[in-house]
């Protein structure tokens, strides 16, 4: 099976090819060796009857014997093969012996013709030779001469090649600046439209930034009275006839302090009482809290699990929610699926995240109920002087974890 595969070769390509593996399945293989011993057989059985007798034939050819010897392994064949190749060595050098006779007969015949050559030829071969010489000798100093500016094109060739290649990495730095640039101003194009639009939109509809902020107080403080009255069982006017009927009143429960204020930010019922606050406004941190629960995602994987989740908690707490995310680093807006409820917005460019949260916070009315998740301490002092109420990342993420 292993020679099946040089079985077409033609016979002095499988000789030269399959040589070495056809040898070594000789030397181990005893069926395949007596396998190819059957056609020497049956063309030769006398030499074969001679081989195996130990007893060889003068005129045998000594290479044939030693085929023999190997292939049917007769007892002492070993010394067949040995005295195989001594008659093949002694007939070489035989040969060797006799041509070397030949050649050194035919030069002493050279020689003495040679030395009857007529000495005008003498003559000239040697002009023939003082000519060539300096033919060579000239062919030599043009060859350095040629040698010597091709060494020099070539250094100028490299050093052209050289620049260019400089040249050609210089050009790619610049388009692929050139590109990146304008990636940049497109998106800030399309800010600007956007905001153009929406800045036309909120003129035709009569609409500006201090209607907005004035319209949200008005909202919380209301939704905030609304929530005072039911917790304090304020009447809804001034008097009541049963009232004049006199009577004891049992005691009234004390004052219940607004939430969130008098809680750590550590406390696991934070969260859950600053969402219960009428119009509140949460304000997240996208990355510094995806980072905190689930860094080992890609950042897509991130956000599109924080932003799901925060849709089902707007869904639940019906409170206004707001994602931030650092876009500073990114060459073109990234699509993000927001579900209804959220707000996602990305940092324009030279700007982080932190600073936009600054500005939400600032943007709202004094007296609205402003939470901010983030676990940077900067974040979330800052928030703190802003007039909102910081809160660690770990609490949203356990919030989002009971969802």
């Amino acid at each position: 099976m292993p020679l099946r595969r040089f079985a077409r070769f033609e016979r002095r390509k499988r000789a030269k090819l399959a040589g070495q593996h056809i040898a070594a399945l000789l030397e181990k293989d005893d069926a395949f060796r007596r396998r190819v011993a059957g056609p020497p057989r049956e063309a030769q059985p006398e030499l074969v009857e001679a081989v195996e007798g130990g007893v060889v034939p003068p005129a045998a050819d000594p290479v044939r014997v030693a085929v023999l010897a190997y292939l049917l392994r007769p007892a002492g064949w070993t010394g067949l093969v040995e005295a195989a190749r001594a008659e093949l060595e002694r007939s070489v050098s035989a040969s060797e012996e006799e041509a070397a006779e030949r050649r050194f007969a035919a030069l002493r015949e050279e020689l003495a013709a040679a030395r009857a050559a007529r000495a005008g030829e003498v003559e000239k071969l040697r002009t023939d030779l003082r000519a060539a010489k300096a033919e060579i000798a000239e062919l030599r100093r043009k060859l350095h001469e040629a040698r010597t500016r091709a060494r020099d094109t070539q250094a100028s060739a490299e050093l052209l090649a050289a620049g260019a290649e400089r040249e050609l990495a210089a050009a790619r730095e610049s388009t692929a600046a050139a590109d990146k640039e304008l990636r940049k101003l497109r998106a800030r194009a399309a800010q600007a439209e956007a905001a153009a639009e929406a800045a036309k939109r909120a003129a035709r509809e009569g609409r500006n930034v201090d209607d907005v902020r004035l319209r949200m107080l008005l909202d919380t403080l209301v939704d905030a009275a609304r929530g005072v009255r039911t917790e304090l069982a304020l009447p809804s006017t001034i008097g009541r006839p049963a009232d004049v009927v006199g009577g004891q009143e049992p005691e009234r429960t004390g004052h219940r302090a607004l939430p969130g204020r008098v809680l750590s930010d550590s406390d696991p019922q934070l969260l859950d009482q600053l969402l219960t606050l009428p119009q509140v406004h949460l304000v997240v941190d996208g990355y510094n809290v995806t980072k905190t629960g689930y860094g080992e995602l890609p950042l897509s994987d991130q956000r599109n699990r924080l932003v799901s989740g925060l849709g089902g908690l707007a869904a639940q707490t019906r409170a206004e929610v707001t994602c931030v995310f650092d876009g500073a680093d990114l060459d073109a807006p990234v699509p993000v699926g927001a579900p209804r409820g959220v707000r996602v917005l990305f940092s324009n460019p030279g700007q982080t995240a932190d600073e936009l949260i600054g500005d939400l916070v600032r943007a709202e009315p004094p007296g609205r109920a402003v939470v901010v998740v983030s676990a940077d301490r900067e974040v979330a002092d800052a928030a703190r002087r802003a007039g909102a109420r910081p809160a660690p990342s770990t609490l949203l993420l356990r919030r989002l974890g009971r969802s």
